[in-house]
């Protein structure tokens, strides 16, 4: 084996016996809550967006418990059509947020709103970032106003938004104390800016909203009736909501075990140890 060093040999076992002692990250598991569409829409996004697996949960008249939504990584809640299990599920996805898993709201949820004449979310209410501006989803077309983003990984990628004649967006009235990331075009009814992007963090509490519908490509057509950064706004709110509203998670990649870890620095020591004897003989 003349020409390749003992250190050679040594790097090499390194690298292969550290790749056969990692794993791959799994992938962050979702769970998507609604009165309709739930299981469509879960099925849309694993289509549409990467690094995440969503599960579609009815909740028209049934109500997850808090053990059972721990088990997911987060929470997409949204409703299509007012329905009376609202505060229910509402109270439960409250704990859920409190217990320090985060939250994303889509609309209709503002149909629901206490605020609005809707059944209530009962605690949820209390943490979520915006109130309705008394009426909620305009039924008008909008878009976002491009001017008004703020940079964050809320908005990574996104320069355009729009929902066309069906208007299944905005409504909304930002809570003092929420953080706003970028404003639709058109004013909500009371006269102020209309939060397109939005979270708010209340203790452990992290709740993302953001005012379009999430199942627009179920009820609608790609650029037509809604369009522009429409699947990465989505996809921002997954990743910035599973890695707990502090980082952005990226789709799998290769992660060190704990005994890949242990092999890594065992060989790193051997080496270290191989290469000091070796200078101390040629001194």
């Amino acid at each position: 084996m003349k020409g390749i060093s003992r250190w050679s040999i040594t790097l090499a076992l390194m690298a292969v016996m550290g790749l056969c002692a990692a794993t791959f990250s799994e992938a962050a598991n979702i769970a998507v809550l609604s009165n309709q569409y739930a299981p469509e829409l879960a099925t849309d996004f694993n289509a549409q967006l990467t690094g995440h697996t969503f599960t579609g949960i009815d909740v028209s008249t049934t109500t997850p418990t808090l053990a059972e939504l721990q088990a997911y990584d987060a929470v997409l809640l949204f409703e299509d059509g007012t329905f009376s299990n609202a505060t229910n599920v509402g109270n439960v996805v409250a704990q859920y947020a409190n217990s320090g898993h985060a939250v994303i709201l889509g609309t209709f949820y503002d149909q629901d709103r206490s605020d609005a004449g809707g059944h209530g979310w009962g605690a949820l209410e209390s943490i979520d970032p915006n109130t309705t501006d008394t009426v909620g989803c305009s039924y008008t077309a909008n878009a976002i106003n491009a001017a008004s983003i703020v940079a964050h990984p809320l908005t990574t990628g996104v320069t355009s938004l729009f929902s066309g004649p069906t208007g299944y967006s905005g409504g909304n009235q930002a809570k003092p104390g929420s953080v706003v990331l970028a404003n639709w075009t058109n004013l909500n009814e009371l006269g102020n800016p209309d939060p397109a992007i939005a979270y708010r963090i209340t203790g452990n509490a992290c709740v993302i909203h953001i005012g379009i519908i999430p199942h627009y490509g179920l009820l609608g057509t790609y650029g037509v009736d809604f369009g522009g950064d429409f699947y990465q706004v989505w996809q921002n709110a997954s990743d910035y909501a599973v890695g707990g509203c502090q980082a952005v998670v990226a789709a799998p990649v290769p992660a060190m075990t704990d005994w890949g870890m242990m092999t890594f620095v065992l060989l790193a020591g051997s080496a270290s140890v191989f290469m000091l004897r070796r200078k101390t003989r040629r001194a």
